[in-house]
Order: C-alpha cells, then structure tokens, then sequence
C-alpha cells in the first residue's frame, strides 16, 4: 500500500501533553473536512506534490531519525486507504510512542482492536469551523486517558459548546483536555476568564508553540 505523503520532518510537538518535546512528523495528503480555519488547507489540494511512500518506507525513515514520538497527521490520517497496515507495524516496535492527530469524523472502533494502539488527539470541531454537524460523537466512549481531546475555539459560543460537551460525556473523567484558540480569532484572555468563570478544573488552555517559534504560515515545523 502507497501512501501520499506531502510533508515528513522532525520537530518540536506544538501541542498537548508531549508539547515540546521532538518528534517525527508524517503529514498526509487529502481530508474529508473543510474547516473555515484550516492551516494546513493546503495539504488537501489535488495537485500537491507528494511522495509514495510504503509502510514499510515511512516506519525505515522514523527509525532513521532516531526520534522516538511519532505524530501522524493531515489531511486526515484515518481516511487514508492502509493505515491499519501502518499502525500495525509501528505498533510492533514498543520504542515508539505513536500519536494521531485526528478531526473526529472517523469512528475509532476499528482501530481500538490493534495491539499497543496509538494515541489519539481528537480535534472536536466546534461551530466556528462549520463542521460540528460532520463530528462522530460515539468517539468519546473510545477514549482513554492516554488520550486527548482538543477543542479549537474561536468564539465565546465554540467556548460553550466545549464545555457542554465536557459536562455531558464527563471528559474530564475519561481522558485529557485543551482548548486553544483559532489564530488570531480570540485572544486568549478572554478564554482564562471563560475558565475560570466556569471553574473548569481540569482542562488545560494551550498554545500552538510552532507558530510562536516561526512563523504561523511556514512548512515542515
């Protein structure tokens, strides 16, 4: 099975809990979503240029880096023809800590039954992002706590909707939260006063630590 892979490189993880350590990121072309704030919007064109790459090509260049986080990412991986193929071989090699960066759209079921199962970041999508009505709410039964969830929030309305979802599945209980901001949407001010009004133990705000570092629109950081 080929994979179209238009961007892999090591970097610092720009979010949740493993948020700047390294790792290795593999970044595949075409997404099921078309968020009105996507930053990587670009990944999903038809004419990107892209590798082909093997399972067995993207596990050698992971080992090559000598990196031992691995975050898949899009695009969006779970629609990716093969990827239990994929998950199946790194899941093998117990040395590496693998993470999905997924919108939520795809129902996890299938991926619960593979042995030492990645991690996933569950990028819920709030109203702001016109896609809310695309999310697969039985998700939140899959998780654990070596899991995330994520809610980009550009709004006071998306903030709510966030917690309404918190209280209503106890995600608190379940597995790990942030929120953090659309880029440029809402100052972060505004979401501290959010949680703290709400009291919303638990829940951590985060930045997006790439686009502090470089420039929010550069590639391949």
């Amino acid at each position: 099975m080929n994979f179209k892979i238009v961007e892999k490189f090591v970097s610092v993880n720009g979010e949740g809990p493993l948020c700047g350590q390294l790792a290795v990121f593999i970044r595949f072309s075409g997404c099921n979503l078309n968020c009105s704030y996507c930053d990587t919007a670009w990944a999903n064109k038809i004419d990107i240029p892209y590798e082909l790459m093997t399972d067995k090509d993207i596990y050698d260049y992971i080992k090559s880096t000598g990196i031992k986080n691995i975050t898949l990412t899009g695009g969006e991986p779970l629609i990716q023809e093969g990827i239990i193929e994929l998950l199946k071989r790194l899941s093998k090699d117990r040395e590496l800590h693998v993470e999905i960066e997924t919108n939520g759209s795809v129902i996890f079921d299938k991926f619960s039954h593979i042995e030492n199962p990645p991690s996933f970041t569950m990028d819920y999508k709030l109203p702001s992002s016109n896609m809310e009505n695309k999310m697969a709410l039985d998700n939140f039964k899959y998780l654990s706590k070596k899991d995330t969830v994520k809610f980009v929030s550009g709004s006071i309305e998306d903030l709510e909707r966030a917690k309404n979802l918190i209280d209503t599945y106890s995600l608190v209980d379940r597995t790990r939260l942030y929120i953090s901001p659309v880029f440029g949407k809402i100052s972060m001010d505004k979401i501290v006063e959010f949680m703290k009004y709400n009291k919303m133990n638990g829940v951590n705000l985060q930045l997006q630590l790439h686009k502090v570092i470089w420039d929010p629109k550069k590639r391949g950081v």
